[in-house]
């Protein structure tokens, strides 16, 4: 994205990070916005903004530490604020299968692959992430398989799931999605 914050890049007039606010407001009752730049910009969302615990960029475990660490919730739900097409229905899935099993994790799953960072994991794994991001790991499936972890089915919505990484990449979803509207 050319070194600009996803989070705050407009999506259907809004910066993105309101999108994965709009769809967590649905479905948890504590949120808080992991962010590593611009800290002032995201707290005028109205809600605490963490930021990563680990030195480096040590990507999206480093954000989910921080959150596990942040919270006395027994669950943290994490989206990335580059998926704006998630809903707050579909992230309860998560939260629905998870209570279903004895799993400690519940992923996004588009019926071809895993979208790891769309997921709901227990806070009481944060001693382990915290030793797995300090040996050096940063691979989000690998923590993941480590743990008694599902699947949660996405396929008849992967759409949702398609993330943003490019300026064109975001102006071909905005203009999917107003061809939807």
């Amino acid at each position: 994205m050319g070194g600009a914050d996803k989070g705050l890049l407009p999506w259907r007039g809004q910066p993105l990070v309101c999108h994965a606010l709009e769809a967590l407001r649905g479905v948890a009752a504590t949120l808080l916005i992991n962010a590593n730049r611009n800290p002032a910009l995201y707290r005028d969302f109205g809600y605490p903004v963490i930021s990563d615990l680990t030195d480096g960029f040590a990507g999206p475990l480093a954000g989910l530490l921080s959150a596990m660490r942040a919270t006395a919730t027994p669950y943290v739900l994490t989206v990335p604020c580059d998926t704006p097409l998630l809903t707050a229905e579909l992230l309860a899935r998560l939260v629905k299968r998870l209570g279903e099993t004895n799993a400690s994790i519940a992923v996004a799953h588009d019926g071809e692959r895993l979208h790891p960072v769309v997921m709901l994991a227990a806070t009481c794994l944060a001693d382990d992430l915290e030793a797995y991001l300090a040996r050096g790991e940063r691979k989000v499936e690998n923590w993941i398989r480590r743990h008694a972890w599902l699947a949660v089915d996405f396929s008849d919505r992967p759409e949702v799931l398609a993330n943003i990484n490019t300026p064109e990449e975001l102006e071909r979803l905005e203009r999917q999605a107003g061809s939807d509207a």
